[in-house]
């Protein structure tokens, strides 16, 4: 049974993700002042491409392990972690990218024309309208059409469910096997005592039916004050793959949209991701036409700065393969595509539909002159 511990489960989620104003600035002052001993990392991959990050130890869980997994394609990965003084920590040697994460006022000062600054995290929400065939009409016509028909061929329904056994149910055999089958030992979640005191009692849990199975769940949190439901947490039964191959994933959230429509909700938030367009999940999530924004919370204060310290053709091969989305001088952000004379851009991962201003190529000759030269000895930048 569910260990009831609402005194600690709430204050510690309000630290983590809330968006008032005043703990907002409490959390970033915090972040801001433990820098003094930041997070050093440095993973190397296949004994020849090193990458480095510093910063807020959140970096650890959201920014390394998706630079390691783009960057290793099956190649071995050792990572050593520790911590270090600011200065020693963004001035490292040996590294060939280096990744810094940081408040925004910290990471200006460091800026150079080699550099690229990107939002920490960004958000991706959906407007709501009380209209529930215009946010049909949100997801492209091969995607209504593909969620229409196995609508009325599999019976899905949308099921809402409150009991505590319900949201076990979720956690146990739909939210738990999901993240170990997508990201084995890189999972990170919600506590289950802080998903059910925090989200569930505060928010909705959905489940998408196939007759009397549920196939597909996402526990919501939603705040009435802005009127926005976040999706929290999410999860296919079982972490079974073939739940995926049927589009049931797709169709929970357009009858999450549509469920939106008709009960007061004027934005559905489909949570956040690094600032690639390489993501999955960003390209997922982007066929449902959200706009891509800052963070309300902690993280929206955060920037990530992108330095690349020695030109080497693996690293090369990593930004061509990762577009970035960056925030431009005037606080726009755009998608940064990079290419050179060997490396096609990687247009196929697309940035159109999501609210940003603008795409532009970059040519990694013109990107990376100054850098130490491929093959060269190390140099610190």
């Amino acid at each position: 049974m569910l260990i009831r511990r609402s005194l600690v489960a709430r204050p510690v989620f309000a630290w983590r993700t809330s968006t008032r104003p005043a703990l907002v600035r409490a959390r970033s002052a915090f972040d801001d002042a433990r820098l003094r001993r930041a997070t050093d990392i440095r993973s190397t991959i296949g004994g020849s491409l090193t990458l480095g990050y510093a910063g807020v130890p959140e970096g650890a869980s959201h920014v390394v392990p998706f630079l390691e997994e783009q960057a290793a394609d099956g190649a071995a990965i050792h990572r050593e972690t520790r911590t270090a003084r600011w200065a020693e920590a963004v001035a490292p040697s040996g590294v060939d990218l280096l990744a810094i994460g940081a408040p925004a006022a910290r990471l200006r000062p460091l800026m150079s024309d080699r550099d690229l600054l990107l939002p920490f995290r960004i958000e991706l929400v959906v407007p709501v309208v009380p209209d529930v065939e215009a946010m049909r009409a949100r997801m492209s016509r091969k995607e209504r059409q593909r969620v229409a028909r196995q609508r009325r061929d599999l019976g899905w329904t949308l099921e809402h469910a409150t009991a505590t056994e319900d949201f076990e149910w979720f956690y146990e055999h739909v939210h738990l096997p999901t993240m170990r089958e997508r990201h084995g030992p890189a999972t990170r979640s919600l506590e289950r005592e802080i998903a059910f005191h925090s989200v569930f009692r505060r928010g909705f849990l959905f489940f998408l039916t196939e007759g009397p199975e549920r196939i597909a769940g996402m526990l919501c949190l939603v705040d009435w004050r802005t009127r926005t439901l976040t999706l929290r947490l999410a999860g296919v039964t079982h972490g079974a793959r073939s739940h995926y191959g049927t589009g049931a994933f797709a169709a929970l959230y357009a009858l999450i949209l549509e469920w939106a429509a008709t009960n007061g909700i004027r934005a559905v938030n489909l949570s956040g991701s690094e600032p690639f367009l390489s993501k999955g999940i960003f390209q997922f999530k982007r066929k449902l036409h959200p706009r891509v924004v800052l963070p309300s919370d902690h993280f929206g204060g955060k920037r990530l700065l992108l330095r690349v310290l020695r030109d080497t053709s693996r690293v090369r091969d990593l930004l061509v393969a990762n577009p970035v989305i960056t925030e431009t001088p005037d606080g726009a952000l755009e998608a940064v595509y990079f290419h050179d004379e060997r490396r096609p851009a990687r247009l196929d991962l697309r940035w159109e539909g999501t609210g940003l201003r603008a795409a532009r190529l970059t040519h990694l000759d013109e990107f990376l002159r100054g850098t130490v030269d491929r093959g060269a000895p190390f140099a610190s930048a």
